[in-house]
């Protein structure tokens, strides 16, 4: 059984990845026979990643359409993707899966394209409550469509199945013990955790920075910065940081799979942006949230996320152009002194949550090879 994923590179495309592999290899009664392959654009994490995880990875030349003029659009439209579209006609050709999966971003249009061409079945997944251009290409090509939020633009809503986004179940198995010793928590304050996601949040960091001692007087910090972000934010925090407070906040620029899910299980808030993968996580976790959704994400596809989860009570969300030192320092401290408004929080986002997406997701691709 050959099942190809495609997808871009970024941690929200390549992490429900894994999450589904490590289902189908779950479910599956002839692992043996169980090949797993991928083909998205080189990048070295992702490639990484999937790898570790016993994916047969390659990566193809991607480019990329821009919805605003540019002279990349003419490389891309003359050189690259028509590459990419040789490359991955050609790995299909020889891979001959059973099934196409595709979760949308750069690259995975082309290679639906070419499994269009070439007869073989394609499954579909959207993140996010407004399908990207290569998912809304490749919509109406495929068998089936699976989607994470209840209204999601643009697709025939009566032909898709709501499964959620897809998570490592893993990531739900934290110890409280495991945690404390893991960041070296003092158990004296509140905790923060602060995910800027897989590319970081340049501008959060910054902000956060400036009122770095005030929260820090009164909560314990675990803050992810982002690979790009954490060199500047490492020496910005050690200047401005006082002596007494440096036990309370623990910097790292990423978090593995062990150091998320324990800082999960730890926290007593979550302040994050609002990608797809990031709120499916905070929901499993059954934690309360503050959202700031990316202003710049295409189709304002984080915001119209960030609210269609804050619907029921999950999460306050504060928009990046509002945030000022005082609203955002006494939204937290009126969260943390209320016990019950904390707890109906982690109540709406457990009922949001699901779970067992990737489940879902890995029995229906079992289903259909039969």
């Amino acid at each position: 059984m050959k099942i190809l994923f495609t997808g871009g590179g970024t941690g929200g495309h390549i992490m429900p990845i894994i999450a589904i592999g490590r289902e189908l290899r779950r479910l599956s009664l002839d692992n043996d026979n169980l090949k797993l392959y991928y083909i998205g654009p080189k990048d070295k994490a992702a490639i990484v990643s999937l790898s570790q995880e016993n994916f047969k990875t390659y990566a193809i030349v991607s480019g990329k359409i821009r919805r605003y003029f540019s002279f990349d659009n003419i490389l891309d439209m003359a050189v690259k993707i028509p590459f990419g579209f040789l490359q991955s006609f050609f790995l299909l050709l020889v891979i001959r899966p059973k099934v196409v999966f595709s979760k949308g971003g750069s690259g995975s249009a082309i290679v639906c394209f070419c499994a269009k061409l070439l007869g073989f079945p394609i499954f579909l997944h959207e993140s996010d409550s407004v399908p990207g251009l290569s998912n809304r290409i490749a919509y109406k090509w495929a068998k089936k469509i699976f989607i994470s939020f209840p209204k999601t633009e643009y697709f025939d809503l009566s032909k898709a199945i709501l499964v959620g986004n897809p998570i490592k179940k893993e990531l739900l198995d934290g110890d409280d013990t495991s945690a404390k010793e893991l960041f070296q928590i003092t158990s004296l304050k509140p905790v923060l955790l602060f995910l800027g996601g897989s590319q970081g949040a340049e501008s959060i960091n910054d902000f956060i920075l400036v009122i770095l001692n005030d929260l820090l007087k009164k909560y314990e910090i675990i803050y992810a910065s982002g690979k790009k972000n954490y060199n500047k934010m490492k020496m910005e925090s050690e200047l401005i940081l006082s002596d007494e407070l440096e036990k309370y906040y623990h910097l790292y620029e990423s978090l593995g799979e062990v150091e998320l899910k324990q800082a999960y299980k730890i926290a007593d808030l979550v302040i994050s942006r609002a990608g797809a993968g990031s709120i499916f996580e905070i929901a499993a976790a059954g934690k309360a949230s503050i959202l700031v959704p990316l202003p710049s994400a295409a189709s304002n596809h984080q915001s119209k996320n960030a609210y269609q989860y804050a619907q029921n009570g999950a999460a306050l969300i504060m928009e990046q152009e509002n945030l000022t030192p005082n609203f955002f320092i006494g939204k937290i401290n009126y969260l943390l002194s209320q016990p019950a408004e904390l707890k109906r929080m982690r109540e709406a986002a457990l009922q949001f949550s699901k779970p067992l997406a990737a489940k879902a997701i890995a029995r229906e691709i079992l289903e259909f090879l039969g």
